[in-house]
C-alpha cells in the first residue's frame, strides 16, 4: 500500500513539473495580452522615429493583420515609401484601438485597411457582423475627420477552414456578405472598395491554390495578384484628394 501511494506521488510530481511551466508560459502570454491588448507596443517606437510627411508627400499607410503584416511592402514596391502596419491575429476592435497611433498619428493622405477575417474566426471572442461593420464605420468616419482617403479591401477567400472552425458554407458567407457590406459602405461615402476577393477566388469560391502555401495567407504570387490591384486602388483614392 506505501509502495503504491510513493508511486502515484512520484507520477504526480512528474506530471506537475511538466504541466506547471506550460501553464505559467500561457499564464504570462495572457498576462502580456491583457497588459497591451491591442498591441500598441509592437509599432510605438517606429511611429516616434518617423518624421512628419513632407510638402506633396503621398504618404499610404497599410493596415491591418497578419495578411498585411506578412507583406514585404519594400520588396513589392520598392520605388515606394508604404508603411506597413499590420499585426498578426488581430480583430478590428484592436484595429480600431490602435488606429490613432498607427494610422492617424501618421498623417497620411491614404490608408489601406484590410481586416476582418480574425474577427469572423473568433480571435478575441464571439462577434456579429454587425458589429464589424460598425468598427469599419469608426475606421471611416476618424479617417475623414483627419481629411485621410479611406481604401477598404475586401475579406480575401480561404480553403483552410478549420482556422475559422466553422463549416465552408458558413465561413463563406459571412466573408461574402461582409464584403457586400463594405462594397455599398465605400459607394454611399466616396471610398474605394479595392476587390482582392474576386480577383483570388476560384470557382467553388475558395482561395486560389497556386496563390497560397497554407490555405490562408497569400504567397508570393498571392502578393503579386494584391500589389496590382491596391496600385490601381490608391491611384483611384489619390485622384479624389
Amino acid at each position: 500500500m506505501q509502495q503504491a501511494k510513493n508511486i502515484f506521488k512520484l507520477i504526480a510530481i512528474a506530471i506537475a513539473k511538466l504541466i506547471l511551466p506550460i501553464l505559467w508560459q500561457r499564464w504570462e502570454q495572457q498576462k502580456s495580452r491583457l497588459d497591451d491588448w491591442a498591441q500598441l507596443q509592437i509599432y510605438h517606437q517606429h511611429n516616434l522615429a518617423l518624421p512628419p510627411p513632407t510638402t506633396g508627400e503621398n504618404r499610404i499607410v497599410f493596415f491591418g493583420d497578419s495578411i498585411t503584416e506578412f507583406w514585404d511592402l519594400e520588396s513589392t514596391f520598392p520605388d515606394k515609401k508604404y508603411i506597413n502596419r499590420g499585426i498578426s491575429a488581430q480583430t478590428t476592435p484592436q484595429m480600431l484601438v490602435r488606429f490613432r497611433p498607427d494610422v492617424l498619428s501618421l498623417q497620411p493622405r491614404v490608408v489601406v485597411i484590410l481586416a476582418g477575417i480574425n474577427d469572423i474566426a473568433g480571435n478575441t471572442g464571439a462577434t456579429t457582423l454587425d458589429m464589424v461593420e460598425g468598427n469599419y464605420i469608426s475606421f471611416s468616419e476618424l479617417a475623414q475627420m483627419n481629411h485621410i482617403q479611406v481604401i477598404f479591401g475586401s475579406v480575401l477567400p480561404i480553403n483552410d477552414w478549420s482556422a475559422l472552425n466553422q463549416t465552408e458554407p458558413q465561413a463563406n458567407l459571412k466573408i461574402c456578405t461582409l464584403n457586400s457590406w463594405l462594397k455599398n459602405y465605400c459607394q454611399k461615402h466616396q471610398h474605394v472598395y479595392l476587390d482582392y476577393h474576386n480577383h483570388m477566388v476560384d470557382d467553388t469560391g475558395r482561395l486560389r491554390t497556386e496563390l497560397s502555401d497554407d490555405g490562408l495567407h497569400p504567397n508570393t504570387k498571392g502578393y503579386e495578384v494584391m500589389a496590382e490591384l491596391v496600385e490601381d486602388a490608391i491611384k483611384k483614392a489619390i485622384a479624389q484628394i
